[in-house]
């Protein structure tokens, strides 16, 4: 069997309202008809930027390396490409697991776009903004942002599509439907989803002893994450918008969470050299 390079989810401290990484940012937008207001949603110049950070030389050439991990194609046939748009990937907020009046479901904290190599291997670039430029800070195989994202459109147009990082299970919600796109969802909320207010008292009754501030957090467990600083949040002029910052821990490290001492999904991640 064909090793797979583990793929990690590091994990931060948030405070307040830095609730994801450095974007360009407009104002919460309100949902249709009834539920929680839909979270920011990046500008289109955003994501272009964004796009240009994943499909540049530099980029291309760790990708290049990347796909000839283990020697599955030579670095010079790979020849990777960044296919598509780039899309906002959002993850279950904690102000929602805590039960803030008005909090979207999901806050967006990266974006994603996808990658492929001659031999048909799929991999997928984050990209966040650190200080002042658009940068990769990790490639992930496979292809689950996007290809979510593509199924949460089909099966509720207009909806946020946002993981739940903590059982890596894929939801779209809009209004007062959350609906599941994967077996890990369906296992959560069953096959025909549930409502926001069944899945607020769910994700709470999960992890809402266990965000930062807790006792839990502050006891250090799981590594210690609950001790960690966090950054300041910081200003972008992409959309002359004021944006907020999560910690990117280290070169090529994965998002933060925003959950204290909750077992971490491993996923597929490698470092950019």
């Amino acid at each position: 069997m064909t090793r797979r390079v583990p793929r990690t989810l590091l994990k931060a401290t948030l405070t307040g309202s830095a609730a994801a990484l450095l974007l360009g940012l407009g104002a919460p937008l309100a949902s249709a008809g009834t539920g929680p207001a839909a979270p920011p949603a990046p500008s289109q110049a955003t994501r272009d930027a964004a796009h240009d950070a994943a499909a540049s030389p530099k980029t291309l050439d760790t990708l290049s390396r990347f796909f000839a991990r283990d020697g599955k194609i030579a670095k010079k046939a790979a020849e990777p490409r960044v296919t598509g748009a780039a899309v906002p990937v959002y993850y279950l907020s904690p102000d929602f697991v805590a039960g803030t009046k008005g909090a979207p479901v999901a806050r967006l904290e990266f974006l994603a776009s996808g990658a492929v190599s001659a031999d048909g291997q799929k991999a997928s670039l984050w990209t966040a903004k650190q200080s002042g430029s658009w940068q990769v800070v990790n490639i992930a195989t496979g292809d689950d942002e996007t290809r979510y994202a593509r199924a949460g459109a089909a099966k509720l147009p207009g909806g946020t599509v946002f993981h739940e990082p903590q059982i890596n299970a894929w939801y779209v919600q809009k209004g007062e439907r959350v609906l599941p796109l994967d077996q890990d969802a369906v296992r959560a909320v069953g096959a025909d989803g549930t409502t926001v207010a069944a899945y607020q008292k769910r994700v709470h009754a999960a992890y809402g002893d266990k965000l930062p501030g807790s006792a839990y957090a502050k006891s250090g467990k799981a590594g210690g994450y609950g001790t960690e600083a966090a950054p300041e949040p910081e200003a972008s002029s992409t959309d002359g918008a004021v944006t907020v910052v999560s910690s990117v821990a280290g070169a090529g490290a994965a998002v933060a969470l925003g959950l204290s001492g909750v077992a971490l999904v491993k996923r597929r991640s490698r470092r950019l050299g």
